[in-house]
């Protein structure tokens, strides 16, 4: 797939219906041969499992608002405490029963996410923050890419149908100079960098290679998706204000950090692989 492919997804036109009763007859022996009749005890395929990684630090009142969204296609959802030191936990156990908890070995977002991603078990593994910026009923969206043949997902708040109620016009800036720098870089066009609603295919993880710590982990993702040749779409996502509490970001440290791994990550840094690619 070309960079100029990465934000359209595959278009499947239906027959034409302007055939007469000779090709409709072809037409219908030859979907007969593609598509035998099912009998009655065939079994349709099985769908893909979906794990959600939710990484929380003191957002016991945002999480009522996040989990009482939660679409059905969702099989997992992993709640990972990064030591709250308020009813995070319990919150959660009370919103849904089934949520499974994990702590996260060490300080940070990247950390958090890291141990989420070990303990899924899905198919599919959506990462989202706990703090009502993100909807969860865009899940359905991300995996319908994912169910036709991309391997990494990513939202967009800069496509058609996207947006941000939140973003101040440093961290917007900041973003920018950071997507210009990586799709140069990768010769790609994203539309967007610094956002942490993904949904990637989970048998690609040692692909994504992950070791950082911080925030800067979505740029780490993005960057060895690209660098692996994965299939990557984008697809637009509506980021809303927090909806409680104060952000742990920090725009000027974070977006350091996010640039350092950047330019540790560019295409020559590493040997490069004669079966890796930019987005195809």
């Amino acid at each position: 797939m070309s960079s100029s492919d990465l934000n359209n997804p595959p278009v499947f036109a239906p027959p034409s219906t302007n055939g007469g009763p000779s090709e409709h007859g072809s037409r219908r022996s030859s979907d007969r041969r593609a598509h035998p009749l099912r009998r009655a005890e065939d079994q349709p395929p099985p769908r893909a499992t979906v794990s959600l990684v939710v990484p929380a630090r003191n957002e016991a009142r945002n999480i009522p608002w996040v989990f009482e969204q939660i679409p059905d296609c969702v099989d997992e959802v992993i709640l990972v405490d990064g030591d709250s030191s308020d009813a995070t936990v319990h919150m959660a156990a009370d919103c849904l029963p089934t949520v499974r908890q994990v702590r996260q070995s060490g300080p940070g977002k990247g950390n958090a996410l890291r141990t989420g991603f070990l303990s899924a078990t899905g198919d599919y593994i959506v990462m989202m923050d706990a703090d009502g910026s993100m909807v969860p009923g865009e899940i359905p969206h991300f995996l319908h890419f994912l169910d036709n043949g991309y391997d990494f997902v990513k939202g967009s708040r800069f496509i058609a149908g996207g947006g941000s109620l939140d973003i101040t016009r440093i961290r917007r800036l900041g973003n920018q100079v950071l997507l210009t720098a990586t799709n140069r870089l990768y010769h790609a066009s994203l539309t967007d960098l610094c956002y942490g609603f993904c949904a990637f295919r989970r048998s690609f993880l040692k692909d994504l290679d992950l070791h950082s710590t911080g925030f800067e982990i979505e740029t780490e993702m993005i960057t060895h998706a690209l660098r692996s040749g994965l299939r990557i779409a984008e697809v637009p996502s509506l980021e809303l204000p927090r909806r409680s509490g104060r952000s742990n970001l920090h725009a000027i440290s974070d977006g350091r950090r996010v640039l350092r791994t950047l330019l540790s990550e560019r295409p020559h840094a590493r040997t490069p692989s004669p079966t890796r690619g930019s987005t195809g």
